[in-house]
C-alpha cells in the first residue's frame, strides 16, 4: 500500500508546515522521498497510469522542478516525450524550445496536489499554445480540487489545511516548517 510505503520512507511528515499554497497543515508529503528511488518511482507511475483510460497522448507535461522526474518517468512508460513548464519572471511558460502543437493531446502530471495551482498553471500554458489536456494525473491528492480537466489520483490523502490567520497551530505558538520547494515571500 502506497500510504504505508510513504510512511516507511519518511515521506509523510507530522508537524506544523507551510504548504506551497501558503496554507498551513499538520501533515506534509515530502515528495522527494519517493522521487529519489527510480525503481519505486517506476512502480508508482505504473500504478498511477494504470487507473487512467487510454488517452492517446503524445506528450507528458509537468511543472519544474519537482514534477520533471515524474513527468519523464510517465512519458517513458507511455512511450512519448516529456517536457516541463517553468517560471520566468514569476510567470509559468515553456522555455528551452519546449512547446506543444495545436491540438496535441497532453497528459499533465504532478506529484502532490493541494489547491491545484501548479496543475492549473501547467494546463493554462498548454491551452495557450493550442494543446488539448486529455487529463491530469497526480500521485497524492490532499483534498478536493478542480483543475479544469479530468483528474486521476493514485492516493487520496485528505489533509487539514488552514489559512495562516485561522491556523490552530499558529494560535498555539508552534514553530512553522517550510519543507516545500516553492517559497512565499
Amino acid at each position: 500500500m502506497l500510504l504505508d510505503e510513504l510512511r516507511k520512507r519518511g515521506a509523510l511528515l507530522e508537524g506544523h508546515f507551510r504548504l506551497s499554497s501558503g496554507r498551513h497543515s499538520n501533515r506534509f508529503v515530502q515528495k522527494f522521498r519517493f522521487l529519489e528511488d527510480p525503481a519505486f518511482l517506476a512502480q508508482i507511475v505504473e500504478a498511477m497510469l494504470a487507473q487512467i483510460p487510454a488517452l492517446d497522448v503524445t506528450c507528458v507535461v509537468s511543472a519544474a522542478v519537482g514534477g520533471i522526474v515524474l513527468g519523464y518517468e510517465s512519458a517513458r512508460a507511455l512511450g512519448t516525450r516529456a517536457i516541463f513548464v517553468e517560471k520566468e519572471s514569476g510567470m509559468p511558460r515553456f522555455r528551452r524550445g519546449f512547446g506543444v502543437a495545436a491540438g496535441e493531446r497532453v497528459l499533465v502530471v504532478e506529484d502532490v496536489i493541494t489547491t491545484g495551482l501548479s496543475v492549473r498553471e501547467v494546463i493554462d500554458v498548454v491551452l495557450a499554445e493550442g494543446g488539448t489536456v486529455a487529463a491530469a494525473a497526480v500521485v497524492v491528492r490532499r483534498g478536493t480540487v478542480d483543475v479544469g480537466a479530468p483528474l486521476y489520483a493514485l492516493l487520496d490523502l485528505p489533509l487539514d489545511s488552514f489559512e495562516p490567520d485561522a491556523c490552530p497551530q499558529c494560535a498555539a505558538g508552534e514553530a512553522l516548517d517550510e519543507p516545500g520547494s516553492r517559497f512565499l515571500r
